[in-house]
């Protein structure tokens, strides 16, 4: 079913506030209950669709109990984005804006219940039904799977049988839709009525070249036909074409929330991600209480290395998270914003916001890796030790093995950290599992590299460490492309500063610089890189101004790439 894990599992988060450290955090109801209960006053409510709505097909299965649940109208939370439709009635208008801006956020449960609210307030509305529609099918997160099909099948039949009320864009928009679904979906066969969506919404885009919602929509169609991960080469016609297609929107209507977000996820994996830079600077407030709006600015920031601006969108964006609580906002991925949160803020050198959202990401995801995670990038060893439990999964539990050792070790443990890391070997032989696509052998094997490395460092035998983080290196390399990367810290901040012991400066000075190509800007690497440009007896005024700019938001201070 679409992804509800995201949609049902939202619990309080933390107060936070920018550069705080003491935080608190309370469990409650899920966010979108405290989003409709009748006691949120200002907000319109809505029932569910009613007998008076028009028949439709017969829809196999139960609705979702999350899109049975009447949702709020939001106004605060919403942008100024809107698009006029042919219904009279000023409530279905209201919901149809918010659910497409829901679209446009990837909050597909808060999308549906949107439109459906929509035709309810007004059962004729043909582009209402085409509102769902549209929802229930694939997006750039998630493919539509044989559960939803019925529902998008139903709901684009719906508003084909009510078009002839409609205006003649709406039935154009409406006659492209009901190519992509059929009445017998096979999700093997996905790909033929993509294919043909993608067809439809370019010949409807031709029709209304003034229509950027119209030329939106083709472009996510032919995103929809590349693979979701993975490097993208702007030199493929394929990107090249759905490169083009975005920036004509965005030439015209730079503030477009739907274009701006698929351009930015069209470019954060290519040799140039800067040029979603400029979208990316209004995007995260277009739609103000959409948290993962609020977040997506960091994922080109990530890729040019403006790690400040990064932390402040993910701050929104947990903002937005415990707004949904209150019925102010809607919390879409809670757990992907702390994640790049804990990311940002640990190559930002900002300790506490990192540490601390590594904190309530454990208690949000029931998982304490990241906690453990970023306490070390910090060198808080004695709190690692304190963190319990370990994780269930095999790769989230295999990395709190790796924090364990590595702290055990910083406190004089040696013994035990060779026990951990026997541990962490172990789990790098864990058939099938992953995180995040990453297998365990991969993930694993770089963080037991990294421990084993720092053992012989600690045993004087610095050769054989910098053999372990060479190899650290080499499976760092190896990961496919991710956003954030699973480690809040690179393999080559411990090779780096290997080097430099053992008086390799020259070696240091190549890696460091690797590093910076890979995360621009970062304060970790640039300290090393000074520290390798002064073992040669050099200096570089504009490597020291680089320097003093990314740490001015540290709240650390250090003497190496890594504690």
């Amino acid at each position: 079913m679409l992804d509800w894990i995201h949609e049902a599992t939202r619990l309080r988060a933390s107060v936070w506030f920018p550069l705080c450290v003491v935080v608190t955090m309370s469990t409650g109801t899920a966010a979108q209950e405290q989003a409709t209960a009748a006691s949120h006053a200002g907000h319109a409510q809505v029932p569910p669709p009613s007998a008076s709505a028009p028949a439709s097909p017969a829809r196999p299965g139960e609705l979702p109990e999350m899109i049975k649940k009447p949702i709020a109208l939001m106004p605060k939370a919403l942008g100024p984005y809107t698009r006029a439709i042919s219904s009279n009635n000023a409530e279905a208008q209201a919901f149809f804006t918010q659910g497409i801006q829901m679209m446009f956020a990837f909050a597909k449960a808060d999308a549906i219940r949107s439109f459906r609210a929509a035709w309810s307030a007004d059962p004729a509305c043909a582009i209402c039904h085409w509102g769902e529609a549209w929802a229930w099918g694939s997006y750039l997160n998630g493919k539509m799977d044989a559960e939803d099909a019925p529902f998008a099948y139903a709901s684009s039949r719906t508003a084909l049988s009510l078009k002839a009320k409609a205006s003649p864009v709406e039935r154009d928009y409406i006659d492209a839709l009901a190519v992509r679904y059929v009445k017998d979906f096979d999700p093997e066969k996905r790909r033929v009525q993509d294919e043909a969506y993608a067809e439809s919404t370019r010949r409807l885009s031709e029709k209304y070249p003034d229509d950027m919602d119209a030329r939106t929509l083709y472009a996510e169609a032919l995103f929809l036909l590349e693979p979701r991960k993975g490097r993208r080469d702007v030199n493929a016609p394929n990107i090249q074409r759905l490169h083009g297609v975005l920036e004509g929107i965005l030439a015209r209507d730079p503030k477009h929330p739907g274009a701006c977000h698929l351009y930015v996820h069209a470019t954060e994996s290519t040799v140039r991600p800067d040029k979603a830079e400029a979208c990316a600077e209004y995007l995260g407030k277009s739609i103000p209480g959409a948290s993962h709006i609020n977040h997506m600015p960091s994922h080109t920031w990530n890729e040019v290395g403006r790690w400040g601006d990064s932390v402040r969108s993910n701050l929104d964006a947990v903002h937005s998270d415990m707004k949904a609580d209150v019925g102010e906002g809607f919390a879409i991925y809670p757990e992907h914003n702390l994640h790049m949160l804990l990311y940002a803020a640990s190559m930002d050198g900002q300790g506490a916001i990192a540490t601390t959202a590594g904190r309530d990401y454990a208690r949000r995801a029931k998982d304490t890796m990241y906690q453990v995670l970023t306490l070390i990038r910090f060198g808080r060893f004695e709190e690692v030790l304190e963190v319990k439990p370990r994780p269930n999964r095999p790769i989230p539990a295999g990395l709190w093995d790796f924090a364990q050792g590595y702290a055990y070790l910083r406190t004089g443990q040696a013994d035990m950290a060779k026990v951990y890391l026997a541990r962490v070997r172990k789990g790098a032989e864990t058939p099938k599992a992953e995180f995040r696509d990453h297998p365990a052998n991969r993930l694993l094997g770089l963080a037991a590299d990294l421990l084993d490395g720092e053992i012989l460092r600690d045993e004087k035998q610095l050769d054989a460490a910098i053999a372990r983080f060479e190899s650290a290196v080499a499976q760092d390399d190896a990961l496919e492309y991710d956003e954030p990367e699973p480690l809040p810290f690179p393999a080559r901040h411990w090779l780096g500063a290997a080097l430099i012991e053992a008086g390799r400066f020259a070696d240091a000075e190549r890696v460091y610089r690797e590093d910076l190509e890979q995360h621009p800007r970062n304060g970790w690497s640039l300290l090393g890189l000074r520290q390798a440009l002064e073992g040669q007896g050099r200096k570089d005024a504009a490597i020291d101004a680089d320097l003093e700019k990314a740490w001015a938001r540290a709240d650390t201070w250090t003497r190496s790439s890594r504690f």
